[in-house]
């Protein structure tokens, strides 16, 4: 059985490190590495429509797969594009600038070390693809509603974040309206939510345990590496005071009524 997926994982790490070496290039000229995100996101896109082809489980399922993962993915990388245009590179890349003097091989060591990740992080899509069974089921129905009100909720605090960044008056100040009056980081919170569905379409498949790294993953690298910990030091960074104090009163994460203004942590 692996032998017949081995080929399959390989030819998804090729595609997203060549693409991933393109997008260091655009960054060696650019000097804006936020490009590396917009990558992530559509090779995540391709890898799940991949596997949907070359699967050998349900077609009804591989299709709902592919649309599922291929409009998550349009969204986010619509989203990226927008912010790489129209905003300088994003305050975790400086950071790395500075930290690394710009050295372009560590750079380049990250953009592939994305490739790997890209990798590894498409496996749920691989054990979605071999789910076998015709027709509706229930872990479809209730997949596909989870994706839906993922999908919804963070497309909710991504614009809500980006109307409340879009005011000159705002700028040095954190944002606390809507979905960000509940949480620091709404969005990553439906980000992690939306990789459930891909448990749930892989549910019966020979190889279902895989669709588990989606969620584990996510919430691994939100909380210690790439997500939280990173958005948070730049947000100090900018914002100081004011966004200490939004970290006093509000959830890090899962949606929760925030505190009161002198309660403590």
């Amino acid at each position: 059985m692996w032998h017949d997926f081995g080929w399959q994982i390989l030819t998804v790490w090729l595609v997203t490190a060549t693409a991933m070496s393109a997008g260091w290039a655009v960054q060696y000229r650019s000097r804006d590495a936020t490009l590396v995100d917009a990558i992530w996101t559509a090779t995540m896109g391709l890898s799940a429509v991949f596997y949907a082809l070359v699967g050998d489980g349900s077609p009804a399922v591989r299709g709902l797969m592919a649309t599922l993962a291929g409009l998550w993915s349009l969204r986010l990388l619509l989203h990226l594009l927008q912010r790489i245009r129209h905003e300088d590179e994003d305050g975790r890349y400086q950071y790395l600038r500075r930290h690394w003097r710009d050295n372009q091989a560590k750079f380049f060591g990250f953009f592939q070390a994305q490739a790997l990740f890209t990798t590894i992080f498409s496996l749920p899509f691989l054990a979605v693809a071999a789910t076998p069974g015709a027709g509706i089921s229930t872990p479809l129905i209730v997949g596909t509603l989870v994706w839906l009100g993922s999908l919804y909720g963070e497309s909710v605090a991504d614009r809500q974040l980006a109307r409340f960044r879009g005011e000159p008056a705002h700028r040095g100040h954190t944002c606390r309206t809507g979905l960000w009056r509940y949480s620091r980081h709404p969005n990553y919170f439906f980000e992690w939510t939306h990789w459930f569905a891909y448990v749930l379409l892989a549910w019966g498949s020979p190889i279902a345990w895989l669709a588990w790294l989606g969620p584990v993953l996510m919430l691994v690298s939100l909380y210690r590496f790439t997500g939280i910990p990173f958005t948070e030091a730049q947000a100090l960074r900018s914002r100081g005071d004011d966004y200490r104090q939004y970290q006093r009163t509000t959830s890090a994460f899962i949606p929760w009524l925030p505190k009161e203004q002198g309660s403590t942590p």
